[in-house]
């Protein structure tokens, strides 16, 4: 009678070096290893969000863990824009002619906070940017105030007196201090102008739907200014938020001359998010405020 196959065929010594005593003693050695290994991979990457520094989310393990949890659904291409709904009453934006950003894209960290980590704004580059920004909310036309950020509540940000675009509390835009760049909440068509040439990208949770609870759908980062020229085109992007947000805008005299007053029709939004959770508890305004002209 033949020997089944299985029976024919070759080990090649498995068995015998799982009954290994050495190879028992470091398989056992392995598997109490791991817990410890993992443990300190978490300690790391614990470490990273803090190093991020302070920002919408506290830092501290809950908002280590809540993070975390968010990552799981949050977007996976944020180079790739957003369709244009099409209730959005006007289609185009604000932006006609954007040139595309030099060199490479900066490395981008974090959800909340979210950090630039390279190509950062110096901190005359900054100074200058902080300027711009309170000379385009010192003009009377366009209505802006500087509050505490709704969404950051530890930078200064931009707001519109009076919104007829829901973001949370009305803001236009705040700046990171840290390294210059931007969050702000553009119209779709001016989002994906400013993606396709380099200059940000959609916050990986700008998904929509009941994300809206935490970041419009428009939300998006702008990369901080390395040098004066892109400061006018960072602020020319800033003026397109306020055009959105407010509805009206007059920007700052630059080297492409003095933009005009543009007015947007008023639009209903058929998503329009509900206000923050941090609004909605009126948070907002509360807590200690990195100013716009704080160290780069």
């Amino acid at each position: 009678m033949e020997a089944p196959i299985s029976s024919l065929a070759p080990t090649w010594g498995l068995t015998t070096s799982l009954h290994n005593p050495t190879t028992e003693l470091a398989l056992r050695l392995v598997f109490l290893a791991l817990p410890f290994y993992a443990l300190y991979l978490l300690t790391l990457d614990y470490r990273a969000f803090k190093a991020l520094g302070p920002g919408g989310t506290p830092s501290t393990p809950l908002g280590y863990l809540k993070i975390k949890l968010l990552s799981l659904i949050a977007l996976r291409n944020v180079h790739a824009p957003a369709p244009i709904p099409s209730h959005f009453r006007p289609q185009t934006g604000y932006l006609k002619h954007l040139p595309p950003r030099t060199g490479t894209r900066p490395t981008i960290r974090g959800i909340a906070p979210q950090r630039q980590m390279d190509q950062k704004s110096s901190l005359p580059i900054y100074l200058r940017l902080s300027t711009a920004m309170r000379e385009l909310t010192a003009h009377p036309k366009n209505a802006l105030v500087e509050k505490t950020s709704c969404f950051e509540k530890h930078s200064a940000g931009l707001f519109a007196v009076t919104p007829i675009t829901r973001t949370c509390g009305g803001e236009v835009c705040h700046a990171h201090p840290s390294d210059g760049s931007l969050h702000m909440t553009l119209h779709p068509a001016d989002a994906k102008v400013v993606i396709e040439n380099g200059w940000g990208e959609r916050h990986p949770l700008a998904k929509g739907g009941w994300m809206r609870r935490f970041v419009p759908k428009e939300f998006i980062m702008i990369y901080a200014p390395r040098e004066e020229a892109e400061v006018a085109l960072v602020m020319e992007i800033v003026c397109a938020a306020a055009w959105w947000v407010s509805g009206v805008v007059v920007g700052e005299e630059t080297g492409m001359g003095l933009k005009e007053e543009r007015l947007r029709d008023v639009d209903v939004d058929a998503e329009a998010q509900a206000a923050c959770w941090g609004c909605r508890r009126r948070l907002c305004q509360t807590a200690e405020v990195d100013q716009m002209v704080g160290s780069a």
